[in-house]
């Protein structure tokens, strides 16, 4: 819920580093009052930016004493739904933590849910995620951006869903789901074609990067004739070099914040004119 003053409250799930609700702070959607981690080294990272914020260690301990925020992002993980591993999908070890998030939201019951995953998602298990959003009373948005699309050397992929509450009030987990899901813009089936990609497309390519929908060799970046000056210096290793590996792995894991800021964007235009709201600066993409 808001806090004193109207500022809005951001809860993060699987954080990482901090780059989704770094992004979403970027532009204007709140501020972070919980993050949920259980590597070690991004632990490490999120106290040194978010100084006093909250970290649950593990997922499962986030229950009905837990801060109501206004909106939940998380990018639960992709291992098992990555063309690199197995192609469990949503059944897997580690993806099907989504079911954790669901479990979460459920019990939150947020105005917004931001979630990210690879591109796979597309076709395994994005109807699955858009379908339980929308039973539960949520108006979904999603689309595919590359970093590239906001100025960055490299391309990542990355789908991101946008889901706003469309009903007066969303039961706990324990009354079950309500709400007139299923309206407007929510999208509750048969999805992971390249024909619903499209049609997302349609509704969010204005409101994204300017260049959203073209393949990557052909964009430009949004807001520059040239890509990023410098990349984060954390450099690299040699073969069975331990030395690193953490860092290594907590960036190769992260949301790009200059695209999640994008979405944060994309989030509140959706949902109507507001004004946004922050008690604070906001942060400096230091790196990690």
């Amino acid at each position: 819920m808001e806090r004193e003053g109207g500022v809005r409250t951001i809860g993060s799930l699987f954080s990482g580093i901090g780059g989704l609700e770094l992004g979403l702070e970027w532009a204007g959607m709140g501020e972070t009052i919980w993050q949920c981690e259980s590597n070690p080294y991004a632990q490490k990272v999120l106290a040194k930016h978010w100084p006093g914020v909250k970290c649950y260690e593990d997922i499962r301990d986030i229950n009905g004493t837990t801060p109501r925020p206004d909106i939940i992002c998380g990018g639960f993980p992709c291992q098992d739904i990555s063309v690199a591993g197995k192609g469990a999908g949503l059944d897997g070890e580690r993806s099907g933590l989504w079911g954790e998030m669901l479990r979460v939201i459920r019990l939150l019951r947020p105005r917004i849910v931001i979630v990210e995953n690879v591109p796979a998602l597309l076709a395994r298990g994005l109807g699955v995620v858009l379908g339980e959003l929308s039973q539960g009373g949520y108006d979904c948005w999603y689309d595919c951006i590359p970093a590239s699309a906001v100025g960055a050397p490299h391309r990542r992929d990355r789908v991101f869903v946008i889901a706003h509450a469309v009903s007066g009030e969303l039961r706990d987990e324990q009354g079950g789901w309500c709400g007139e899901s299923g309206q407007g813009e929510a999208i509750a089936s048969n999805h992971g074609s390249k024909g619903n990609v499209a049609h997302a497309h349609s509704r969010v390519r204005d409101r994204g990067p300017k260049d959203a929908g073209r393949e990557p060799e052909k964009r430009t970046p949004a807001g520059g004739d040239c890509w990023w000056a410098v990349e984060p210096d954390v450099g690299r290793m040699a073969n069975g070099v331990p030395k690193r590996v953490d860092r290594l792995k907590c960036l190769g894991n992260a949301v790009v914040p200059q695209v999640a800021e994008v979405i944060g964007r994309i989030a509140l235009e959706i949902g109507g004119p507001t004004e946004p709201h922050t008690s604070h600066p906001p942060r400096s993409p230091d790196s990690a």
